[in-house]
């Protein structure tokens, strides 16, 4: 047994449900097991249980035994302060929360069907090419195509409802939407909710009134992230902190309420990195809207996009913390 298992347990629900308890005797409803979370945090964010006649939201954490909790320091951290259930194969030790009482537990040993766990032993002791190979392949190559063609109309469909939403609320203001989209994709998959937040944050009406100063950029979009609070030594962070405090008053903006994310990610792909690249993008760019609509290939639109932050940060990652130099190009960075 191991966590990956049971993560994968928990999220396609793959145990015996009915009169569910937890460890300490409250009743348990599953009403949705959450979104499983690939990045910094707990496993699963967004589900709802039912303890007893409670409804709860909130986040799902799954250990092998309940003691982990404290092996991996999650008493202290705040991403895990809003745990609403302990997801254990073992439940070793009474844990609680960070108001000091009993974290709702659920021991998963007793729940799940001993024959999916042979099959599951099965597979992983499988000495062919791919465990599953017996099982292939289950799809004729019409079948095949005729799902991915589907897949790729659905998805185009679902991108389509997302523009016309945006548009909706910026009131058809397309340079509005286009702002919040390209910084919604500028923070890849870990940070782009985070990102298009703070996108809507900061109109383009102000950031054209300072497109033509990239270190004003930067403090802007440093700054509504949340970064900028520390305590700096170096010169240039100190610098950024006061353009911010500045313009932050001049605009009565409002910091957004979630920072960006480090966790899992690669350094190259940091939030400080993308948010410093997205600054010199707009800086370098005149009349941009209209320029993307008048791009014909994949080539020229991969030029525009080409940018490099600035000195600074050839030298750094993250804010006050010196690294070895290597530039920050945009096309050297990773979806993670």
């Amino acid at each position: 047994m191991n966590e990956k298992l049971i993560q994968f347990i928990w999220q396609f629900q793959y145990f015996n449900k009915s009169n569910l308890t937890t460890a300490d005797g409250s009743s348990l409803t599953i009403i949705h097991p959450g979104q499983f979370n690939y990045n910094q945090g707990p496993d699963f964010s967004e589900a709802r249980i039912k303890l007893n006649n409670t409804i709860w939201a909130g986040n799902i954490e799954v250990h092998l035994q309940a003691s982990q909790w404290h092996t991996h320091h999650h008493t202290k951290d705040a991403n895990y302060s809003n745990v609403i259930l302990h997801v254990v194969w073992i439940n070793d030790e009474l844990i609680k929360n960070s108001n000091q009482q009993a974290l709702a537990t659920l021991e998963l040993q007793h729940l799940v069907p001993k024959i999916m766990l042979q099959q599951y032993e099965q597979l992983m002791n499988a000495k062919g090419f791919v465990p599953c190979e017996n099982y292939l392949p289950v799809l004729s190559e019409v079948s095949w195509l005729s799902w991915k063609e589907r897949l790729m109309a659905e998805r185009l469909h679902r991108k389509a409802e997302a523009v016309l939403a945006n548009l909706e609320q910026a009131n058809n203001h397309w340079e509005e939407v286009f702002w919040w989209m390209l910084a919604k994709n500028f923070g890849a998959k870990v940070n782009a909710s985070v990102f298009e937040q703070l996108a809507r944050s900061i109109p383009v009406n102000i950031l054209a009134k300072h497109k033509s100063q990239v270190i004003q950029l930067e403090s802007l979009l440093l700054g509504q992230a949340g970064l900028l609070n520390e305590n700096f030594n170096e010169d240039y962070p100190k610098l950024l902190q006061r353009e911010f405090k500045f313009l932050s008053n001049k605009y009565q903006l409002k910091i957004i309420n979630k920072t960006p994310d480090f966790l899992r990610m690669r350094p190259a792909n940091f939030p400080t990195i993308r948010l410093a690249q997205l600054a010199m993008f707009v800086c370098q760019s005149t009349h941009l809207f209209s320029r993307i609509l008048e791009i014909a290939s994949l080539h020229d639109l991969r030029q525009l996009l080409d940018v490099t932050a600035n000195d600074y940060w050839h030298y750094h990652y993250r804010l006050d913390s010196p690294a070895i130099y290597k530039p920050k190009k945009t096309w050297q960075v990773n979806d993670r």
